[in-house]
């Protein structure tokens, strides 16, 4: 039995913090603490690592550049450790959180304990990731997925969107993804993007890299504080990529913007889905890419909607997709967002339960309107009309991912 009562629970918070420009390791930690003291710290938008509430102290003093005497101090004080220990411990998480966030390649979601655990195994007062479609105007002529005509009747506004940006810093949203439809056909995107740094932000694009070709808007964007892009190509091959976008010259302008994007100052993952029109090259694909000097690939397949002959073949491409991945030293990311479609694009071999999925993060239509995710036609509630809890909080949400699992 102890006698000395616990220590009462950090305020619930986020914090963040950006490594100063002429740093030699550029890195980015958002540490989210939770009301009953358990932290998320979100390191580079891509690696999750889950707390206790212990360590959710150390990341907050880390993060807030307390020196190893002070912390010490703080949690000898408040822990009734010894100062060494405390110091050791400090030191410790310091030096594990820098290396996660230095090094490339390493489990993108980490238990601190350092017991493995499911990472979304604990309900949060929201998700680390919210995926923001713009639009569902997919061409400069506002063309329309036929989908999407049914689901939306209008976009927001840029304040609107930026009232949207404000709601989810407030409730500690760290990371959004601009998608679509084609984001870029918004004349506001870079001012949203900027809108989102000075937040503090993590953003993201989902596009097909068209404009990208276009190297003043690309600096824009980069100078706006865009972190990460995720550009679509079907394949290396023009006819099949041109074929499955249903319009000519779209694979040149895509790999035009994609040579563009590698130039830059941003990292890059290149989204294939596969399907039976580029099955049977899309490891070819990845080998395109690879020697391009792509980084990292993200790979779906709609398997669920295909039939049982068509769905071994897809999962036989996708095996062979992620062979060649491996083979050529790219990363693989499953956890992505992905622009509008009626297929589910969370039916995919991705190792997450669809309650997991749901709980991860959530899909935003250009109305406001909340899906659980995106392919999950179920409305949540809208973000300029409803409350944030009522939203998270929705019995849908998590019905949702029981009677699928």
């Amino acid at each position: 039995k102890s006698w000395f009562a616990p220590a009462k629970p950090l305020s619930k918070q986020i914090l963040h913090y950006q490594t100063p420009p002429d740093a030699e390791e550029q890195y980015r930690l958002h540490l989210r603490v939770e009301g009953d003291g358990r932290g998320l710290l979100i390191v580079n938008a891509a690696t999750v690592l889950h707390l206790n509430q212990t360590a959710a102290e150390y990341a907050r003093l880390l993060i807030q550049g307390v020196d190893e005497e002070e912390a010490a101090h703080t949690m000898a004080g408040r822990y009734r450790v010894g100062r060494a220990q405390a110091r050791d411990d400090y030191r410790d998480l310091r030096d594990h959180i820098l290396t996660l966030a230095t090094t490339t390649d390493l489990d993108p979601v980490t238990y601190l304990g350092m017991e493995r655990a499911d990472p979304f195994s604990a309900e949060t007062s929201a998700p680390y990731r919210l995926d923001l479609a713009l639009t569902y105007r997919v061409d400069e002529t506002g063309g329309l997925d036929p989908e999407a005509r049914k689901r939306v009747d209008r976009e927001l506004t840029t304040e609107e969107w930026q009232q949207i940006l404000d709601v989810l810093w407030e409730v500690g949203v760290p990371h959004v993804c601009f998608t679509g439809g084609e984001p870029t056909l918004r004349e506001d995107l870079v001012e949203l993007i900027r809108h989102a740094e000075e937040l503090g932000q993590v953003a993201g694009l989902l596009t097909d890299g068209h404009r990208l070709r276009e190297a003043e808007y690309l600096d824009k964007l980069l100078l706006a504080g865009l972190d990460h892009l995720q550009i679509t190509l079907a394949s290396h091959k023009p006819e099949v990529h041109d074929g499955i976008v249903g319009r000519g010259g779209a694979w040149k302008e895509s790999d035009a913007g994609l040579r563009s994007a590698l130039a830059g100052d941003i990292y890059v993952v290149v989204h294939i889905v596969v399907t039976p029109a580029n099955a049977d090259s899309v490891a070819e694909t990845v080998t395109y890419l690879a020697e391009l000097g792509v980084p990292a690939v993200a790979l779906s397949s709609p398997l669920r909607a295909a039939a049982e002959g068509e769905r071994l073949r897809l999962q036989a491409a996708l095996e062979e997709a992620q062979n060649s991945v491996h083979q050529h030293g790219l990363t693989l990311i499953w956890d992505l967002a992905a622009p509008y479609s009626h297929v589910n694009p969370v039916e995919v071999e991705t190792g997450l339960s669809p309650e997991q999925v749901v709980r991860q993060h959530l899909y935003v239509e250009p109305d406001g309107d909340v899906l659980p995710a995106q392919g999950y036609n179920v409305v949540l509630g809208n973000l300029l009309r409803d409350s944030w809890e009522s939203i998270w909080d929705n019995p849908l949400r998590k019905q949702l991912g029981k009677s699928d699992s």
